[in-house]
């Protein structure tokens, strides 16, 4: 344990160094004369996922597959479960038609497709090519399309508030600077607390991976989620989330496969259990957010728990507790089929009332008119 105690300070300098990294990257693109739209698509989707990108390409490159992998998974699990649901039981989130058409579809292909990728034990260079590639061919469709948006008159006098002089350009690149060194830094310190924690206690860097660091790395969107709730800005924190889920697949993943020496190895485990739990709860978010186009409380409340059974699994299987079968038994053949019952009964619901029931009250108003 003499190095666990490096997880708290790397966490900290993480958040700092994320936050300053955003800060000054979105000031200075501004002054550069790029759209604010543009930047929160590109500078902060990176800037709440740097410290996830930070951590696993740094594990990765030092033979830590478990940690890079298990970071990017358990981070989408985390987003999702624990990040939205506690942004909901905030305030109930608001989900916009556009999301659910291009991103939450473009969110669960992502996650189906590292299965894919992972499945045969490992993430080659080729694969991190191939999804670095769909990063960037994504990243340069949103830009183009979000360059036909419109800018908000508060934007332009936020810009328009930040000196243009030499100063400024220098203090923006030196916030810029410290930030990377931040996350590089914290990125180091959390890894070796994080090894130590799981060799002293008897865990595998997998569940550390997929819980510690998971979290720890996650809390940037933590942060901004509950944020944005509290302060009536309900749609970008969905949007944050689902926008990190893509950019920690694509981005993450691809680039740590390119620089672990030989390939980014998949354990079987992931490949079993947390990546299909991965892809259910991304299936889970289209049903959730059709219903009325929002998230709401006890929907959040839900999701909540179900990220607590799922951490007690990973407690009690990494320890092979005797409450492990029982545990078991009951989320295979009760918990998880009601759940997806439930989920389906919801997006026929939501169906129904999206577009059958319009079209019946339009034929009684034909009919009413006929009449009259």
């Amino acid at each position: 344990m003499e190095k666990a105690w490096l997880i708290v300070p790397g966490l900290l300098l993480l958040i700092g160094g994320g936050e300053w990294l955003v800060r000054g990257a979105s000031r200075l693109a501004s002054l550069l004369g790029v759209p604010p739209v543009v930047i929160g698509l590109s500078v902060v989707a990176f800037g709440t996922s740097a410290p996830e990108l930070a951590v696993s390409i740094l594990a990765a490159y030092r033979g830590q597959p478990d940690i890079a992998v298990g970071n990017v998974v358990g981070s989408n699990i985390v987003n999702i479960l624990l990040i939205l649901g506690l942004s909901a039981v905030v305030a109930p989130l608001a989900v916009s038609v556009r999301l659910i058409k291009i991103e939450v579809p473009l969110m669960i292909g992502t996650a189906l497709l590292f299965f894919v990728l992972g499945y045969d034990g490992k993430l080659t260079r080729a694969d991190g090519l191939l999804l670095v590639g769909i990063f960037i061919a994504y990243l340069v469709w949103m830009t183009r399309t979000a360059r036909s948006e419109p800018i908000l008159e508060e934007e332009l006098e936020e810009v328009g508030a930040i000196p243009r002089n030499g100063w400024t350009y220098f203090k923006l690149i030196g916030l810029i600077i410290v930030g990377l060194v931040g996350l590089v830094l914290g990125s180091e310190w959390l890894i070796q607390g994080a090894v130590a924690a799981a060799r002293a206690i008897g865990v595998s860097e997998l569940v550390i991976g997929l819980t510690v660091v998971a979290v720890g790395t996650s809390l940037p969107e933590l942060a901004t989620s509950v944020i944005a709730s509290m302060r009536g800005e309900r749609d970008i924190s969905v949007g944050n989330v689902v926008g990190s889920n893509i950019f920690n697949i694509l981005s993450v993943l691809g680039f740590s496969s390119l620089v672990a020496p030989d390939g980014l190895t998949v354990a079987p485990a992931v490949t079993r259990f947390d990546a299909l739990v991965m892809i259910g709860v991304s299936l889970a978010c289209f049903p959730v957010f059709f219903n009325g186009f929002e998230i709401k409380r006890w929907e959040g409340a839900l999701f909540v728990g179900y990220y607590i059974a799922y951490t007690v699994y990973l407690i009690l299987n990494s320890s092979r507790h005797d409450a492990l079968d029982e545990y078991t038994f009951a989320m295979q053949y009760f918990v998880i089929p009601l759940t997806v019952i439930a989920l389906i009964l919801t997006l026929v619901f939501a169906w129904n009332r999206q577009y059958l029931k319009p079209r019946r009250f339009s034929r009684k108003a034909v009919r009413h008119s006929k009449a009259d």
